[in-house]
């Protein structure tokens, strides 16, 4: 499926959510306030059949771009082995270093089994390693659908920067090689067997994330 027609399904998902106004806006306010970003955050996809799929792709190749316009200095890939025995984030990381962004300034986060998880143990991520701002690197879909949690959660703004589908086009023939074993995880059970569809719900939500505060559930910040 080309990146097109990841436009066209992310439309069909949700008419409300404009894939090309939303992201367009957001990116020409870092460029014309000239912002950046000590890291950007990138939420996981499952890796199958041996290769990345369209939305993989999008996000880890936007996220390159990004990291060569020096608009985020460091990348911060999300994602456990959830329904496939290989870390997300650790795959993410592979295909961003086929496309030259330096292993120095790559960043794991392998505990998360959720978009919402994604974005709050990579901010612990960058706590620790002292960054103090952050960005988060997805999808127009999953951009807007986390939107609100961003907004509410974090003492440190996370400033969403969602991939522009009419600019990767241009990217469409990239398609690296890598050797997936460095992110192969033994033993491995699927969240599909470990939890059922409720318990998996609630994570979605966010329901088990260790809030320091565990009263007001938001992080302090950076």
């Amino acid at each position: 499926m080309a990146v097109l027609g990841l436009a066209l399904f992310l439309v069909s998902l949700c008419g409300c959510v404009s894939y090309r106004k939303r992201p367009t806006r957001l990116y020409e306010k870092v460029l014309s306030k000239k912002m950046t970003f000590d890291a950007g955050i990138v939420p996981g996809v499952p890796f199958k059949d041996g290769k990345w799929d369209t939305v993989m792709k999008g996000r880890v190749i936007w996220a390159t771009q990004l990291y060569k316009q020096g608009i985020i200095r460091n990348i911060i890939f999300s994602g456990g082995a959830v329904y496939s025995p290989y870390y997300e984030a650790r795959i993410m990381g592979l295909y961003a270093q086929q496309l030259g962004v330096d292993a120095a300034h790559i960043f794991y986060e392998t505990r998360a089994e959720h978009s919402t998880e994604n974005v709050f143990y990579s901010y612990q991520i960058a706590r620790r390693q002292g960054f103090k701002s952050v960005a988060l690197i997805t999808d127009p879909f999953q951009s807007s659908m986390m939107k609100r949690f961003t907004r509410r959660k974090f003492g440190t703004p996370v400033v969403h920067i969602p991939f522009m589908v009419d600019t990767l086009k241009k990217y469409n023939d990239i398609d690296p090689v890598i050797d997936p074993s460095p992110a192969y995880v033994q033993p491995f059970r699927s969240i599909l067997e470990r939890e059922g569809f409720f318990r998996r719900f609630r994570g979605t939500l966010g329901a088990f994330i260790p809030w320091e505060n565990r009263r007001r559930k938001r992080a302090r910040p950076l």
